[in-house]
Order: structure tokens, then sequence, then C-alpha cells
């Protein structure tokens, strides 16, 4: 079966299912970014692209204090199913403004959000606004070598220093789920951080946890020695 691009709603369960126990997911990404985050407690966080919510059960889990929000209605289903009726969801598209008073959070964490928009501008002034002074933005997305190494691998030959959309077609348990990300390089993306007023405090290309190396061996020496993603933390700045 296949579905819409980036049609969340209609693989919601699907990807769920994946994001739960796979490689890059729940041995790499998600682990990377809690470490990243470091003690939470107490802090105000607005978790984006929230999805099923596993992030924001693992931050609220570390004494945060979480917000969500997903464009996803199928996808903030499941996470009303595994945070509770009283959890702070909420149906909101990245792209556009966000439902949330200004210096409303400590931190603002964006997890593989940032490389299905085009345009990042709109969303990190989004993002600087709802961040108190001195407030974290801490953001992980694909590598820029990962999809132009892929690219070169497949007989093709990207430009690097191009912004391009590229499609993929995950397989979840049988359901052909297509994705549209877009590719920029590395100065693009640190060059949309200053421009948006932010100060990059920590460039970050870890490597999955040793608890995946008897369950993903092939694939786990494969991620720890050629990244598939890459992580900011990022300050906005206090005065």
């Amino acid at each position: 079966m296949t579905t819409g691009v980036n049609d969340y709603d209609s693989f919601a369960e699907a990807y769920n299912a994946e994001n739960e126990s796979s490689l890059n997911n729940a041995y790499y990404e998600r682990p990377a970014t809690l470490a990243l985050a470091g003690d939470v407690a107490g802090r105000r966080i607005l978790d984006v692209g929230c999805g099923a919510g596993p992030l924001f059960e693992a931050l609220r889990d570390r004494g945060a204090l979480v917000s969500g929000f997903d464009r996803s209605a199928g996808m903030l289903e499941l996470a009303r199913r595994r945070l509770g009726a009283d959890a702070d969801l909420r149906v909101a598209d990245v792209a556009e403004p966000l439902p949330y008073p200004d210096a409303s959070f400590d931190d603002v964490i964006a997890s593989l959000v940032l490389h299905y928009l085009q345009d990042w501008g709109p969303t990190l002034a989004e993002v600087r606004r709802v961040l108190k002074p001195g407030g974290r933005f801490i953001t992980s997305v694909n590598h820029p070598t990962a999809e132009y190494c892929f690219a070169r691998l497949s007989g093709h030959r990207p430009d690097y220093f191009a912004t391009y959309e590229s499609i993929e077609e995950l397989d979840l348990a049988g359901v052909a789920a297509p994705v549209r990300y877009w590719n920029r390089p590395l100065h693009a993306m640190t060059d949309a951080f200053t421009a948006a007023g932010f100060r990059l405090s920590v460039l970050s290309e870890p490597q999955p946890v040793e608890a995946a190396k008897e369950k993903f061996p092939g694939d786990f020496e494969l991620l720890a020695t050629a990244p598939s993603f890459l992580f900011f933390v990022l300050e906005s700045p206090s005065g």
C-alpha cells in the first residue's frame, strides 16, 4: 500500500511502530537529543513535531514541563493514548505562526523536523519568539552529506551547495510511506540560524548507543562510521 507524500495521518500507526524500536530513532537520534538536553527537571519545553510523543514522554519522565504540537491529527491521537488526556498537545503546522505566547519556553526541541521545510526563516523566527531570553533551541536534521553520498553511490551527482528536494519511500512493515526532504549544505543551515538571531553553542555528530550493537550488528557498524543526522544546540541571546 502506498500513501501520499508526507501524509503522516495515513501511516501514523506504522510510523510509530518503526519509531519505537528502530536503530535510527530509538538507539541513535532520541538518546542523542536527550543527552544534549541534559538535566531538564523543571524546565518548560516545547516539542516541535512531537508525533506520537516518545520524546515528549522521555522529557516529562525527566521532570520537564512539556508541550507539544504536530501537523498530523493521526499522530497526535497516538500521542494522547501514550501521554494521557491532560497532556498539552495541539494540532499546528511548524511552517505557520505558533499558537504560544512570546517567551513561553526554556527550551524548544525540533527532532528531525526542519529538513521537511524548504524555507527555515519563518519557523526559526517563531522558535526565537516563543523562547525565553537565554533559552535553548535543540534540533536534529538529516546530515548534509548523507543524501549526497547516497546519490553518488546511486550514480547521481547532485550539487552539494544547492538546496534541493528529495523523496524517499520508507518501507514501514509493508506500508510504503513517501516522505519529502529538503537537503541543504551545512553553511546554509548555520547561516539560517545566524539570520534568526541564534548563537551556535554545540554542533554534534553522535554515534548510536552501545546497546544497539548486538541488536543491529551490521547497521550499527555503518551508522557508527557514517552519521545520518546532525545535531545543533543554539542559544537565544539574553541581551
